[in-house]
């Protein structure tokens, strides 16, 4: 069987330096799990900083790159094979020999990040929905990344009208993630933004596309997730470990949004043992 044209796996690594050759396919790497501060070294640029969930770098194919993890890291690597990048190309009437990718540090990027998710739910669910599946949503951001991030001058991304500045939106994500067994009212999320409360939730929306409300509850069900798929702490731990008041609020926003329950979540989390 011929070699799929995506690739995704989760990546674990340990406080340190971590050297990765240049390989022939270009590569996204998408921050998972509490902020973590990093520097990268690649094709002759650097860059450092506190990476969050959701953060994206993009390495191009021919590429070497060094990691220094200040702490634990998680991230999801997706593998774009440049056979499927030939063929986003050609269909978006682009030569292919013009579309360089753009060497990439942390950036947000609301419509990658939420193919990145689509991508890892398959994967979490075994690929149940079959190769044919997994691909399309790699044909999907291999347009988008020719699209916004390549080097052709029309096709340089350009931020959202009305949305919150980069530097404030990392300051209220990684205060997220920092805090998602409190509390977290929106008087304190602004707070952090520098901006009122009516500001903030407007131009958080523009910027990644939810409200602030929606951020947080599927940032705790994914949290909640991880946890329970890691059989460490109880439902009712579990839940007080991301926020929500009751085991039952827990429940409903598992099965609102994942479509599990979480007896269901560590059931599967035994059966992969």
């Amino acid at each position: 069987m011929a070699e799929s044209k995506v690739a995704v796996r989760l990546q674990v690594d340990e406080p340190g330096i971590l050297d990765v050759p240049a390989r022939p396919d270009p590569h996204l790497v998408v921050h998972v799990g509490p902020p973590v501060r990093i520097a990268c070294e690649r094709d002759n640029k650097a860059h450092s900083g506190l990476s969050l969930h959701g953060n994206i770098d993009i390495v191009p194919p021919g590429v070497a790159s060094r990691w220094i993890l200040k702490s634990r890291d998680s991230a999801l690597i997706i593998r774009l094979s440049q056979a499927l990048m030939d063929d986003a190309a050609f269909a978006l009437s682009i030569d292919p020999q013009e579309a360089v990718l753009l060497n990439r540090f942390q950036i947000r990027d609301e419509t990658l990040e939420h193919l990145a998710w689509s991508l890892k739910t398959e994967m979490d669910d075994g690929f149940k929905m079959g190769r044919l599946y997994a691909e399309s949503i790699g044909v999907a951001m291999a347009c988008w990344v020719l699209k916004r991030h390549s080097a052709m001058p029309e096709t340089e991304c350009t931020a959202k009208p009305g949305a919150m500045a980069g530097f404030r939106l990392k300051r209220v994500l990684g205060y997220i993630d920092g805090n998602l067994n409190g509390d977290l009212s929106l008087s304190a999320i602004a707070a952090v933004s520098g901006l009122s409360v009516s500001h903030c939730q407007r131009t958080f929306r523009n910027a990644v596309g939810q409200s602030l409300h929606q951020y947080v509850i599927r940032r705790r069900v994914e949290l909640a997730r991880s946890l329970l798929m890691e059989d460490r702490l109880s439902f009712s731990e579990v839940a007080a470990a991301v926020g929500f008041a009751h085991q039952s609020h827990l429940a409903y926003h598992l099965q609102r949004m994942l479509g599990v329950t979480p007896m269901s979540l560590r059931a599967k989390r035994h059966k992969m043992i």
